[in-house]
């Protein structure tokens, strides 16, 4: 396993869809690691592929409920609504309330080719949203309805302590 340089906002990488997985092999599982790796060192809930700057259809995700690796991923449903702050280890510093579904149930595929099915809600499911816009080329500052200054929430965080 090896850690991934993340690229940042202003990199055209990430206004770029991404292809399909095809082949499941020792080098895509070598990726999925390295992800992983990577997704754990930055403190994040989720990395996509275009993130580390390869153009396929790959993302992690440990929002606490245990790590997935979302292959090929594609929301099938969708419903309810929810509004919060998100970040992005492609934007540092940035925040933004963006709406997102309260509940998604999506299809994907495992490292080993494998398609499954899944439903989760809340925070995974913003995850979930969050990732899958990377791997179309869109950020989350592309469809957050209000921004907010990293100042102001350090300064929320120390009203509140």
């Amino acid at each position: 396993m090896a850690l991934r340089k993340v690229i940042t906002q202003g990199d055209d990488t990430l206004r770029k869809k991404c292809k399909p997985v095809t082949v499941f092999d020792a080098k895509l599982h070598a990726l999925l690691d390295d992800l992983k790796e990577t997704l754990y060192e930055e403190n994040g809930y989720g990395l996509a592929a275009p993130q580390v700057a390869v153009l396929r259809r790959i993302t992690v995700i440990d929002v606490g409920e245990g790590f997935m690796e979302l292959i090929n991923p594609e929301i099938i449903e969708s419903s309810g609504e929810q509004r919060d702050l998100e970040g992005c280890l492609s934007c540092p510093g940035q925040w933004g309330y963006v709406v997102r579904p309260d509940k998604v149930k999506f299809k994907a595929q495992n490292r080993n080719g494998d398609t499954y099915e899944k439903e989760v809600t809340g925070l995974f499911a913003r995850c979930v949203c969050h990732e899958l816009d990377h791997l179309d080329g869109k950020l989350f500052v592309d469809v957050a309805d209000e921004m907010v200054p990293e100042e102001q929430l350090r300064e929320k965080k120390e009203q509140k302590a």
